[in-house]
């Protein structure tokens, strides 16, 4: 099951006795700060969650697997997430 924005406010709005409003502007806070971050070229170091890094990847060719027609994808910058070990663990 895939957990969308508006399920991690109403978790929020439960556990922290908040009305929804504040709740989602927490939300809202917390990823623009992150966004804005990325954005400035800076990592993202959430202890005992993961670190979330630009990547910058140079342009290559690529290739269709059923037609073979060959193509260039184009220089992009991506975001990574890195999970802590803390975090992997309580997966595991």
């Amino acid at each position: 099951m895939t957990r969308i924005k508006e399920d991690i406010v109403r978790e929020i709005m439960t556990k922290k006795t908040l009305d929804r409003k504040e709740a989602k502007k927490l939300v809202e806070s917390l990823l623009t700060i992150i966004k804005d971050s990325l954005s400035a070229g800076d990592d993202v170091l959430i202890s005992g969650f993961g670190q979330f890094r630009i990547k910058h990847k140079k342009a290559r060719v690529g290739r269709n697997p059923i037609t073979k027609v060959e193509y260039e994808i184009s220089e992009r910058t991506v975001v990574t997430f890195y999970s802590s070990k803390v975090f992997r663990q309580e997966m595991n």
